[in-house]
């Protein structure tokens, strides 16, 4: 893969961000919350190819971190009546916290074993939301208050209920995330996650420790996911235990695949595809995972390393 200049990649990245500030001003009203949550969940996507995708861990139970994210902001509106920013930062704080005691107990193990790992604590942690379902509302989930969705700040009260509000924050959080995974990547730090991803021990031989690395990746992986959560949570307004299970383990690896894994837009283009294949068809069909599963088979045939991670390999080769 040929590099592009720092000035190349952070161009074609704002010009993203614009394009989906302009649509918020072009699409009809459905496609607002559609979009914005369709942001929400790339944010997720970006959060498991951080693990995935560059330093080449494959988890299945990133449900957990987005679940953290998403009871850790839900239940410290709803139990304990924090404000939305602290809140939010609650959520991250949960999935940190998750990230670091699951990483260091699952990076003992590699390969396969990681992987089963990972799903067990996941199960665990779907397992306890139903457990401790006086507080968590089981298996029939919490609705967040709509009065207590309300951004402060200073004299300015934002009301996240707001179809217009929700699409710009969606797209904050968004363009956030993914201009520090840019940043990440094209790091020093990033290219050790990707040493790592090649040959583990050739990286070991340099020098590097490559746990502690790993570990890191981890931990941010963990907090991204859970920024997904707690900004899920907070702007539409549902915690349930169905964002913990082992499925929403699975569908940001589809995600991440579909749209090319190891490269920054990918998350974004396999969210968008799949959610809006399956918006489109299900309105012509009640049979429409039978189309979705024949657009997926195409696409691995015709698309081996994803949609972008093909374009990049055979036609523009400096895409990060």
């Amino acid at each position: 893969m040929s590099e592009a200049s720092p000035a190349k990649a952070y161009a074609l990245h704002l010009g993203v961000i614009a394009l989906l500030f302009m649509l918020s001003f072009l699409l009809p009203g459905y496609y607002h919350g559609l979009l914005a949550r369709i942001m929400v969940l790339a944010v997720f996507a970006m959060g498991y190819n951080m693990l995935f995708g560059y330093v080449g861990l494959l988890s299945l139970g990133h449900a957990m971190f987005f679940g953290a994210g998403l009871y850790g902001a839900g239940l410290a509106v709803i139990q304990l009546g924090w404000s939305v920013p602290l809140a939010f930062l609650a959520g991250i704080a949960c999935g940190a916290a998750l990230a670091l005691v699951i990483g260091l107990l699952a990076l003992r193990t590699t390969g396969v074993a990681f992987m089963i790992v990972t799903m067990m604590f996941a199960q665990v942690f779907y397992l306890a939301i139903l457990y401790f379902a006086a507080w968590t509302g089981g298996d029939q989930g919490q609705v967040v208050p709509q009065p207590a969705r309300v951004l402060n700040l200073g004299a300015t009260s934002l009301d996240l209920t707001n179809p217009t509000v929700r699409y710009m924050t969606a797209l904050g959080l968004f363009s956030l995330v993914l201009l520090i995974t840019l940043a990440v990547v094209r790091s020093r730090y990033g290219r050790v996650l990707i040493a790592i991803r090649e040959n583990e021990e050739r990286t070991k031989m340099l020098g590097y420790d490559t746990f502690s690395n790993k570990l890191a990746a981890i931990i941010v992986s963990g907090m991204i996911c859970a920024a997904s959560g707690a900004a899920y949570a907070l702007l539409f307004g549902y915690v349930g235990s169905s964002f913990a299970s082992v499925q929403y383990s699975i569908l940001p690896l589809l995600w991440v695949l579909l749209g090319g894994a190891a490269t920054t837009l990918g998350p974004l283009i396999g969210t968008l595809f799949m959610y809006y294949v399956i918006d489109v068809t299900s309105g012509y069909t009640s049979a429409y995972l039978l189309i979705v599963g024949m657009a997926l088979i195409l696409l691995v045939l015709f698309f081996p390393k994803g949609i972008l991670g093909t374009i990049r390999q055979r036609w523009l080769g400096w895409l990060p």
